[in-house]
């Protein structure tokens, strides 16, 4: 599945992307290693065996660079998203906004009721980003050093 539009595709990723998956994965979440005092999981996962695994879907910007994208995987009654990153140098252009809207069709298309996310408690930004999109929230958890807010969307 691939979103088309005048400022970039959302495409699923191929092994020539991986060197980009990192370098955005780790560009958009390095920032929080200070706040949150670990290294966010997104920056320590297995970007290869993701998209070899089809998990992992880029935004293409200006001459094919990828400004961002989205590891999800579904379940059997929902979509989870594991991890959404844009690029810093991509923010504030709408990727992120795009790449939501990516998910959301992505799990109807494989007629899934439901999107799950979570993000660091630290991570304020996306606490307040999400109940724009209709995410609400479902627990407060901590997993290790992790303090983590679940969230879900019910789509209609």
């Amino acid at each position: 599945m691939a979103e088309t539009s005048d400022e970039s595709a959302i495409r699923r990723a191929v092994a020539s992307d991986v060197g980009a998956v990192r370098a955005v994965t780790d560009a958009a979440y390095h920032p929080y290693i200070a706040r949150i005092g670990v290294v966010p999981q997104p920056m320590e996962a297995d970007h290869a065996a993701n998209v070899a695994a089809g998990r992992v879907f880029v935004a293409d910007g200006p001459g094919g660079s990828v400004t961002g994208l989205v590891v999800v995987e579904a379940y059997e009654e929902y979509l989870y998203l594991d991890s959404i990153a844009v690029h810093p140098d991509a923010r504030g252009t709408g990727v992120g906004r795009r790449l939501l809207v990516f998910v959301e069709a992505y799990a109807r298309e494989l007629g899934l009721p439901e999107v799950r996310l979570f993000t660091n408690a630290m991570m304020w930004e996306n606490r307040k980003i999400y109940p724009k999109y209709g995410y609400e929230v479902v627990e407060r958890r901590v997993d290790g050093p992790y303090d983590r807010v679940h969230y879900r969307k019910r789509l209609v």
